[in-house]
């Protein structure tokens, strides 16, 4: 019994208690971000070789997929150009011979000596006389692994000093050792869903009899990631408030029936329909926790403008909270005019407010006399104390941290909460990861938005972009130039992004290229760069205007200085980051050009061309794609398709990873390492309804001790992310796009 228990304890313990894990090799893993035994029983696969569908290098079909098992005949490396070199590697079976190319990757030259069986799987490619594959996914395969045997070998990401082969070896070790490790899922779940047990399932995906094994392995693991995320999630919003009142606000009110009757245009039916759930959240005695989920242009703010309204109906205050000073004094400058119509007191407080204006904000607020405060991070001093706050707001959310907005609620007792993203964001994606929310969305445009064209454009077409947008600074409209990672060297086509990150790592491919989703994501550029392409555009295409330079090193006061002189029309060209891609609302800006577009993820590009065919002027933007690259090229006319952004979405997420395209600023987002989001929408639905179900069962009879027995494991896993945040992430994702 004492021996059971103590393989039922052996997940937490650290690596090095499994044999054969030296100092070295335990650094190694560390570099992966596996610390203990638990963290290598869910580094799985990147990917699998079915030894029975192999094919000879004689039989592999010219332009379509393949896996080949051959051996290393020899690696020249080559230098086509200074600071460029070449690996090519020649590998032979018996039926012919093959080349595979690797970019920057001289090491394998002594990684790869003749003889070393290896397998490669890519698409494969015939010039030069010979059948080639160009950065295929390479693994080093042991001496028993037979293809005869019709085995299926899982494959890792390896690192420095830890090749994929010892990875496997150390993972079966980690499964023997943790035989008798115990199941968290409720048996009445795992009967309903006929589901694995958990060490079944661990090493059905590590090393699987099949792969329809594989599938019901990763089925299990990942509604098992789903629900411990919703159970905690779930239960720390319950926990949070406990023992806190919240308050049922008045919503019939005089501010609201004014701010109805001075808007300038009618609401849409999404708009509507999103002011009528936050009315009802707000009038019922349970605290709203509701996400506004808004396509661009769609008037999120205005439904946060109608939330404000029933705040100060109630005699209570509200504060809005944007992530930069631009956004949050366009808030102020859009609304504000409206909030005074309606006879609501409002003020603006951000990091450039002055000493005098903070002073009367802050005595406002701790006076009552000021309903609405719109600001920035400001908001969140110690000193800003409101009187009694019952609402807070905070736009774009996903620029925030799970501090920064848990701070903002601790300014009221249990104030309703109102969260807005103007990224669109798929519903699985939405339920597995913001589940203790209610969801609005918005995605209809307002009836006088004119909208917008887009298409991508060559390099050597984008003549023709620049056509257009003098066209229009001669019709007396205004420009926009989105230029990426201003004063970084951009690597040739012949590069791969992101290559391999250690000496034994040759599938750097699996992790794709890495895309700019926001200025953060160019910290570290040299600013002098974009004054340099601000000056050449000023003095050679847009002589006869005004050019003008925005980016995220400014100061605040600089960019508010700009973006005024954009909005009065003293600038008809601004040059930019993606520091624009959210708020900035000019409706004299038509044209849109984004160079390198390729770099940016969709999300972002809908974002910045948002930007233009807000009003009565219809919109063009062009995408200027530096690439030759197919696959590239390909997701960038999903831009030209549609404007959807929801629809963008659900596409981006069937090419990328869920956490490429949250960052990891989302809380939770890295327990989801098996899900997919594009495929698994019923498995995320019923983990979704299982947690919700779960949390309502203990509140109303008591946790029972299988239920405490899943309560520990949820805390326990999200424990171990907060603890692992700082370290390198293995990206594993047993996910196969192909």
């Amino acid at each position: 019994m004492i021996d059971r228990l103590a393989a039922a304890l052996r997940p937490d313990s650290p690596v090095t208690q499994l044999a054969g894990i030296s100092a070295a090799r335990a650094a190694a893993l560390s570099r992966l971000g596996v610390q203990t035994v638990r963290d290598l029983l869910t580094y799985f696969p990147r990917r699998y070789i079915d030894m029975s569908r192999l094919q000879t290098i004689a039989s592999a079909p010219i332009g379509q997929p393949a896996t080949v098992v051959a051996r290393v005949h020899e690696v020249k490396i080559k230098r086509p150009k200074p600071r460029f070199e070449l690996a090519e590697v020649t590998l032979v079976d018996g039926t012919g011979a093959m080349i595979v190319t690797f970019f920057r990757q001289p090491w394998l030259a002594k990684s790869l000596p003749a003889g070393t069986r290896v397998s490669v799987a890519g698409t494969m490619e015939f010039n030069y006389g010979f059948k080639r594959m160009t950065s295929p996914f390479l693994d080093k395969l042991d001496a028993d692994d037979d293809p005869s045997a019709g085995r299926i070998v899982p494959v890792y990401g390896a690192t420095e000093g830890l090749p994929g082969a010892t990875i496997r070896r150390l993972a079966a070790a980690a499964l023997d050792s943790c035989a008798c490790m115990h199941d968290p899922l409720p048996h009445e779940l795992r009967v309903r869903y006929r589901l694995m047990s958990r060490h079944c399932a661990l090493r059905a995906v590590h090393f699987p009899s099949s792969m329809a094994e594989r599938a019901q392995a990763r089925r299990r693991l990942a509604y098992e990631e789903v629900l411990l995320l919703e159970v905690q999630l779930m239960r720390r919003q319950k926990q949070a408030f406990e023992g806190r009142t919240p308050f049922a606000h008045r919503v019939d009110g005089s501010c609201f029936d004014r701010l109805f009757g001075v808007l300038p245009f009618e609401l849409t039916s999404d708009q509507m329909l999103a002011v009528e759930e936050v009315r009802c959240d707000m009038a019922s005695p349970e605290r709203m926790n509701r996400m506004l989920l808004g396509d661009v242009g769609t008037g999120k703010t205005m439904v946060a403008a109608f939330a404000l309204a029933v705040a100060a109906d109630s005699g209570t205050q509200a504060l809005m909270m944007a992530p930069t000073d631009v956004l949050a004094r366009q808030h102020a400058a859009k609304l504000g005019p409206l909030l005074d119509a309606a006879g609501i007191r409002w003020e603006l407080l951000t990091g450039s407010s002055s000493a005098g204006e903070r002073s009367r904000v802050l005595e406002g607020l701790a006076s009552g006399e000021v309903s609405a405060a719109f600001g920035t991070h400001a908001l969140l001093e110690d000193d800003v104390v409101c009187k009694r706050c019952t609402l807070v707001i905070v736009d774009e959310e996903q620029r925030f941290g799970v501090g920064q907005r848990d701070k903002l609620v601790s300014k009221g007792e249990a104030p309703d909460f109102l969260s807005m993203t103007a990224t669109p964001i798929p519903r699985t994606l939405a339920l597995a990861l913001h589940g203790t929310m209610s969801l609005s969305y918005l995605r209809e445009a307002p009836a006088n938005a004119a909208g917008r064209r887009t298409e991508v454009v060559g390099f050597r077409e984008r003549g023709r972009a620049y056509d257009a947008a003098l066209a229009a600074c001669a019709r007396g409209e205004q420009v926009y130039v989105v230029c990426p990672l201003v004063g970084r060297k951009k690597p040739s086509d012949a590069e791969e992004p992101r290559q391999g990150r250690g000496k034994d790592r040759v599938d750097a491919a699996e992790d794709g290229p890495s895309y700019i989703e926001s200025d953060d994501d160019m910290r570290g550029d040299d600013p002098k760069a974009a004054e340099a392409e601000a000056a050449f555009l000023q003095a050679k295409t847009f002589a006869a205007y005004k050019v003008g330079l925005l980016h995220g090193r400014m100061k605040p006061a600089e960019k508010r200085a700009v973006m005024d002189s954009f909005a009065a029309g003293e600038i008809d060209v601004l040059v930019s980051t993606t520091v624009i891609e959210v708020g900035i609302d000019v409706a004299n800006a038509t044209v849109m050009i984004v160079e390198d577009a390729e770099r940016f993820g969709l999300a972002q590009l809908h974002q910045l061309r948002g930007r233009v065919g807000r009003a009565s002027l219809p919109g063009e933007v062009y995408l200027v794609a530096a690439t030759s690259d197919a696959v590239a090229t390909e997701r960038l006319t999903a831009m030209e398709r549609t404007d959807d952004g929801f629809e963008l979405a659900e596409y981006d997420l069937s090419l990328r990873r869920e956490g490429d395209i949250l960052g990891n600023r989302q809380h939770g987002a890295g327990m989801l390492k098996l899900v997919d989001m594009a495929r698994d929408a019923a498995l995320i639905e019923a983990a979704h309804a299982d947690a919700r179900r779960l949390v309502e069962s203990e509140a109303r009879d008591g946790a029972s001790d299988e239920l405490k027995l899943l309560y520990r494991e949820a805390e326990a896993a999200f424990m171990r992310q907060d603890e692992g945040r700082g370290r390198p992430s293995g990206k594993t994702q047993v996910r196969s796009r192909r």
